[in-house]
């Protein structure tokens, strides 16, 4: 086909589809419908209102503060206004209310309580030194067995006359038990604990049905410990006793006395009887003649007496 009548049909084409949409439009008459957004709104002010004003002045000192009949409302065609070009009265200040009474009358008017008399205590005394007790009291504790408390005299000799017989050293010796006169079995002294259990033994085979202990008693030493009272065979040594007091903090005390003063010492527990004696002793030396010389070393150097015991 030809191009120059391509060209032709095909600008038929679009004429005819041209007219097909215009001429609608212009044949109905009406134009397209604008969207809201290109609706616009009259900006037109109204006119005024035509109504009368009414000018009043209302007062703002403290007479106008009090509570008054409410005035009448205003018609729908008035409009209650203020006057501004005028400055307002000051109000009057009120005065201050005293919130105290003035200091004179509070000092003529009230009354201050006096302070009691404060009422002087009295001096605490202070704990009077407790004074080691003599070097000799319980120096020895001795052991021995004991064999029970009897009410009947007689049952307390009949049982001491058949120990004897048996060879042990035994008496009794009269106490006191719930306030009634009793008699209490004992046999010994012994030296050590060892001995007086190895007695208490013996006796359980002569009398079974008799009850024995071993106790330990302080006895108080006269004078010093003889050269016998330590055998060569037996081991121990020599000391030397300055006392024995009834608190461990008093003998603690006089222990750290020798110590401060340049002498080895300690402090020996004894219980005897349900009480209990603390004893302060110096050494011990292995030689009676050593134990001498430290007992006159602490005479000389902190005037305190003591007496030889033997440390077993």
């Amino acid at each position: 086909m030809d191009l120059s009548l391509k060209q032709r049909l095909l600008g038929a084409a679009v004429l005819i589809a041209l007219a097909v949409i215009v001429v609608p439009m212009i044949m109905s008459g009406s134009a397209p419908k604008k969207s809201a957004e290109m609706e616009t709104s009259s900006l037109t002010i109204p006119p005024a209102p035509d109504r009368e004003f009414q000018q009043r002045v209302l007062p703002v000192d403290a007479a106008a503060q009090r509570p008054t009949a409410p005035a009448p409302a205003p018609s729908g065609d008035t409009i209650a206004t203020v006057d501004t070009t005028t400055a307002p009265a000051a109000a009057p200040t009120a005065a201050p209310v005293a919130t105290t009474a003035p200091l004179a009358n509070a000092t003529t008017t009230a009354s201050v309580p006096k302070p009691a008399p404060s009422t002087p205590s009295k001096p605490i005394p202070a704990p009077a030194a407790a004074t080691p007790a003599t070097p000799g009291q319980a120096a020895n504790g001795r052991f021995f067995v004991h064999l029970g408390v009897y009410a009947a005299i007689k049952h307390a000799d009949d049982l001491v006359a058949t120990l004897k017989k048996g060879g042990f050293p035994a008496f009794a010796e009269a106490s006191e038990y719930q306030g009634k006169h009793v008699e209490r079995v004992r046999v010994g002294p012994f030296e050590d604990r060892a001995a007086a259990e190895a007695a208490r033994l013996r006796i359980k085979q002569v009398k079974p049905a008799v009850p024995g202990s071993v106790v330990q008693l302080a006895v108080d030493a006269k004078a010093d410990a003889p050269v016998t009272a330590l055998p060569a065979n037996r081991a121990g040594g020599w000391a030397v006793q300055l006392g024995a007091l009834k608190t461990a903090e008093d003998a603690n005390k006089l222990r750290d006395r020798l110590k401060n003063a340049g002498f080895a010492a300690f402090v020996d527990k004894l219980d005897t009887n349900g009480s209990t004696l603390w004893r302060v002793r110096a050494g011990p030396e292995v030689d009676r003649g050593a134990a001498d010389k430290l007992r006159a070393g602490i005479k000389e150097k902190l005037k305190l007496d003591g007496i030889i015991v033997a440390q077993q």
